[in-house]
Order: C-alpha cells, then structure tokens, then sequence
C-alpha cells in the first residue's frame, strides 16, 4: 500500500481512535480532576497521532522521523499511566481501561517497529544529479 498520507496509516487511525475514545470517557471523570487527569489524559492521547503525523512529514530526514516516533511512544506510554490512574481511582471502568492499555500497546509495539526499520519509511536522499 502506497502512504500518501498519515491518515493512510493503521497506527494513526489507531491512536485517534483511542484518543477520541478517551475523550469521551473522560467527560465522566470527577470534576475536582478537570486540571490535572482529566487534561493530562487527553493532552497525551491527543499527541500520539498527531506526532505520527508529524513523523510522516519528516520521512525526508530518518533522524527527524524517529525523533517524532520516540515523542510518540513516550506520550503513548504517558497515557497507559492516566489510564492506569484512572481504572484505579474508580473513574474509569476496569473493562475499558485494559482494553485501551492492550491498545496503546498495539500503538508501541507498531511505532517501535517503524523505528526499527526507519529505513523502509524514510525517502531516499536526493543527490542533486539528473
């Protein structure tokens, strides 16, 4: 399959759903947690597709792109750890806290591939010859 766009890629359709999902779920947590889990949370699970989007742009350059996948993995791994607080305080149903955990799992162990095998992702470099 030819990768013309983020959205093309299974693990950023992945992450938005999971970050949408979050959103949701998090308009049930309690109030007096607004400005800390509740943002924080979000905050994160918003960033994972949104840094695999910028990672695709800069394929160009292998560093610039597994510097954006690693931004990606920690937030992702940030989340499992709001996630776990939240299953654990009681905000969060115990049933959709693993199964989003078991998701952002998926998330890591995809991004850790694209890491491992940048090479196949990142665009040739242009050596000015014709």
């Amino acid at each position: 399959m030819l990768v013309t766009s983020h959205r093309d890629l299974d693990v950023y359709k992945s992450a938005y759903s999971a970050a949408m999902e979050i959103y949701v779920i998090s308009k049930k947590f309690p109030a007096d947690e607004r400005f800390s889990l509740t943002d924080q949370i979000r905050r994160s699970s918003r960033a994972v597709p949104a840094m695999v989007a910028e990672a695709l742009k800069r394929r160009r350059y292998e560093a610039a792109f597994i510097n954006k996948l690693n931004e990606a993995e920690s937030e992702a791994a940030e989340v499992q750890v709001w996630l776990e607080f939240a299953r654990d305080c009681g905000y969060l149903n115990p049933s959709d806290g693993d199964r989003l955990l078991t998701a952002y799992e998926a998330v890591l162990r995809t991004l850790a591939g694209m890491v491992a095998f940048s090479g196949k992702w990142c665009q040739p470099r242009r050596t000015g010859k014709a």
